[in-house]
């Protein structure tokens, strides 16, 4: 049995989401530079230069790289031999993000009573955590930043079984173009296949912490994300939706199984700004 202490957790977090809001991943950064090479548009090219130099910007000023700092999302890799001492996991959790927000001055964007007074919560809390139990004595803490605008454009579809491998690249195919200039492209497209409603749109949030481009290890499923990524990319819609060749960066796509009666297929999109960072203790 490991112990780790609470504080250590809090420390974490808080430190991770500052230096997510603020370093844009080096794959990511690759990623942008590779479109610029391809893309043909001069506008295109004018955006996307702008929007590495906006990187370089906030690396060297230490300022956030969006003012959407995003819902705050923790997802957690717990050890089942992991014993957390000095206080309960999640309120160390929120508790870093509480702090990482004030320190780091991130945008609080976080409201209660979603549906009527929306009163902000001054310190982007609650996050929104997911566990995972694993082997072994560690836990691996990975922070995402989720902004609003592309978040927003999240779809579920439930499609019918009958409507197979087509349906479901016209479903993520017709969500990108319905999306629009919304998310801020070039995106990153996160697809979840399979489960339940719920299961596969956390499939296709954890889709995006892929490293841009990696296929999936499934040569079915990495066939389906290249020819998604292709349709994605003749929508025309390019960076920053000023047209070009360049809608998305990359297409993740994972699979589970799910019911005999049911295929649901989820869109969760991420913006060019896709900040993530991850520690393990």
């Amino acid at each position: 049995m490991k112990n780790i202490k609470a504080q250590e957790i809090t420390k974490t977090v808080s430190h991770l989401f500052q230096e997510a809001c603020v370093y844009l991943p080096e794959d990511v950064l690759s990623a942008i530079k590779q479109a610029r090479e391809h893309e043909e548009s001069p506008v295109a090219h004018e955006v996307l230069d702008r929007i590495l130099e906006n990187a370089e910007i906030s690396a060297r000023e230490k300022t956030p790289l969006c003012q959407d700092t995003g819902t705050a999302v923790v997802l957690l890799e717990l050890g089942q031999e992991v014993h957390v001492t000095g206080g309960d996991l999640y309120t160390a959790v929120n508790e870093g993000v509480r702090q990482g927000y004030k320190e780091g001055y991130l945008r609080k964007s976080i409201v209660s009573q979603p549906y009527s007074a929306r009163v902000n919560t001054k310190d982007n809390t609650p996050a929104v955590i997911y566990t995972d139990i694993a082997p072994g004595d560690k836990l691996k803490i990975t922070v995402m930043p989720k902004g609003g605008g592309a978040e927003n454009m999240t779809r579920l579809a439930m499609l019918r079984p009958a409507q197979g491998r087509q349906g479901v690249i016209d479903s993520v195919v017709n969500a990108v173009d319905e999306a629009g200039s919304n998310p801020c492209p070039p995106v990153i497209v996160g697809v979840g296949i399979g489960g339940t409603a719920e299961k596969t749109i956390i499939l296709a949030k954890q889709a995006l912490l892929r490293k841009v481009g990696e296929p999936n290890p499934d040569a079915e499923v990495a066939e389906l994300e290249k020819e998604i990524l292709e349709r994605v990319n003749k929508l025309g819609i390019g960076p920053q939706g000023f047209g070009g060749r360049i809608t998305a960066l990359a297409v993740h796509v994972e699979a589970s199984p799910c019911h005999i009666a049911s295929m649901p297929v989820a869109v969760n999109l991420q913006c060019h700004s896709a900040r993530h960072k991850e520690a393990t203790l």
